[in-house]
């Protein structure tokens, strides 16, 4: 394994690379560009990178599902750092093109939602086409087999292109989540701002079956970030959850919950427990009553009491 290479969704000039140079060991790392996010993730299972920066979440649209169907199933994979990055698109074109020259757009998949109403306005006869990454899209363009693609304004000077409109967002303070993944290992330490991100994979269909998943946090105090639902492809109504929560496995209110979970589900993915991004231990909410270590571990010492017949 090579443990000085990161492998991201390229190629060069992708947000995800803005994001990936923004991890203080990203100076002394051999950054590799891949052409999607399961080819990042097929670099980190190999060998040849020792992680990779890939987008997870945004919030105009939630989950980004290439990347959590690529790490809910094949080989295992551990998140370890998140990074929040506040996004804005240019429309990069040739230089000498106008508005009015534009016909076709090019960009990910997830820029979609993020500049649809801008589009509407101001290209509403333009056809749009996905590309496999932003930057990708800008490339294309440089092609000429695009005639603009939405991308950050960064990534103009790397193919050519100039910024013919700047700053278009639909959502103000637009924000992607990124995610660095690697092979699965111990997990860092908790911070006391901790994340935990785990899939869950239901078991008989029948009432209540997911509110009985949702208990598992609830009786125990677990606040819950992110719940999203992917289709595991054994038919329809097969469905996998993609869950965030507050803490860390290391917390007992966390450790019990995902072992509730494994007691009642055929499968539970964890997918690592890690820092929040933009977050201290002192954002964080207090605790409910009774769901501290220390609750825990006072009422575990009650029961062995009573059990060895200790008052």
């Amino acid at each position: 394994m090579s443990a000085t290479r990161y492998a991201y969704l390229g190629p060069e000039g992708t947000f995800t690379e803005v994001a990936l140079r923004t991890l203080p060991e990203a100076a002394t790392r051999e950054l590799v560009p891949m052409v999607s996010v399961p080819a990042a993730l097929d670099a980190v299972r190999s060998g040849t990178a020792a992680a990779a920066l890939v987008p997870i979440e945004n919030s105009v649209e939630g989950g980004i599902t290439t990347t959590l169907d690529q790490l809910t199933s094949g080989e295992p994979l551990m998140i370890y750092r998140e990074v929040l990055l506040s996004i804005t698109f240019a429309l990069l074109v040739r230089p000498g093109t106008t508005l009015s020259d534009i016909k076709t757009v090019t960009a990910h998949p997830a820029a979609q939602p993020q500049v649809r109403n801008w589009m509407a306005a101001h290209l509403p006869q333009a056809v749009w086409e996905s590309a496999a990454s932003n930057a990708d899209g800008a490339r294309l363009v440089q092609e000429g087999r695009y005639d603009a693609a939405f991308a950050g304004e960064f990534a103009a000077a790397t193919y050519g292109l100039e910024p013919l409109v700047t700053e278009i967002h639909d959502a103000e303070n637009a924000q992607t989540r990124f995610v660095l993944v690697g092979r699965p290992a111990r997990p860092a330490a908790p911070t006391g701002a901790d994340k935990t991100s785990v899939v869950i994979w239901l078991g008989e269909d029948h009432p209540g079956a997911l509110l009985e998943l949702l208990q598992e946090f609830t009786v125990r105090g677990v606040n819950l970030m992110l719940i999203q639902s992917r289709p595991t492809g054994a038919g329809i109504g097969n469905y996998c959850f993609a869950v965030d929560a507050e803490g860390h496995i290391s917390d007992r209110r966390v450790g019990e919950a995902l072992m509730g979970l494994k007691r009642i589900c055929p499968n539970v993915r964890f997918l690592g427990s890690y820092p929040r991004a933009g977050v201290t231990p002192a954002d964080v909410r207090p605790l409910r009553a009774g769901t501290s270590d220390a609750e825990f571990t006072e009422a575990s010492d009650w029961l062995a009491r009573n059990q060895d017949g200790r008052t």
